[in-house]
């Protein structure tokens, strides 16, 4: 309390509650110094390049491996051998499960199927894309509007590819009670290769005549 002059008086504590605070006060600062090495460390150090925090400039946890970076994704017509058919397994569940259950119309003339799709390079081109750009978007991060922008531009347009009455499938199925599979014979490999060849091989020989 202030004395009758106005001046505070000085507070006297009991020895107990002196080392009391005396301990308080080294304990906080303590903290504090441990908080600034912290922060000097964070602010010095840039976070490993495999941690999963590195994008908002956070380290890693001490002690545990590094998380691996998801593989890229590929297309599916250049992978080889066990990858290939673990990818074709995955999108066939897909396709199967989803795609056709839910998007498959009615097999027509007008809109060919093909039991055995798997066997045309193409449409397991086109859905492989297709299912990759569903994957795109219906991640939260492509907003409430995503799956609709797949709906638009990516479902409607590879569906009328595949299913196109002289698309790769109209040699197949066009009656659901009669199932079909025809592979279509495409274009022969081009000669120029083999013309240019022919013809430098001519242009030689002419030239080491006339020499």
């Amino acid at each position: 309390m202030p004395s009758e002059e106005g001046e505070l008086e000085p507070v006297r504590l009991p020895e107990a509650g002196l080392a009391r605070v005396e301990a308080n006060v080294a304990m906080l600062l303590d903290r504090s110094a441990r908080h600034e090495r912290q922060i000097d460390d964070l602010s010095a150090a840039p976070p490993p390049p495999d941690s999963p925090f590195a994008a908002y400039g956070l380290p890693g946890f001490a002690g545990l491996p590094p998380v691996p970076a998801p593989p890229e994704p590929r297309p599916i017509l250049e992978l080889e051998d066990e990858e290939y058919e673990d990818e074709l397994d995955a999108l066939s569940d897909w396709v199967d499960d989803f795609l056709v259950r839910v998007y498959g119309a009615e097999v027509t003339t007008a809109a060919p199927w093909c039991e055995q799709w798997q066997e045309h390079p193409d449409v397991v081109a086109w859905l492989h894309a297709l299912w990759l750009a569903y994957q795109q978007h219906k991640d939260p991060e492509a907003g409430l509007s995503g799956l609709f922008v797949w709906h638009r531009d990516f479902l409607t347009h590879a569906m009328a590819t595949v299913r196109a009455a002289g698309g790769p499938l109209s040699a197949c199925m066009t009656d659901p009670d009669r199932p079909a599979h025809r592979l279509l014979p495409g274009p022969r490999p081009s000669n120029r290769n083999t013309s240019a060849t022919e013809e430098n091989e001519e242009s030689g020989e002419l030239g080491q005549a006339g020499g």
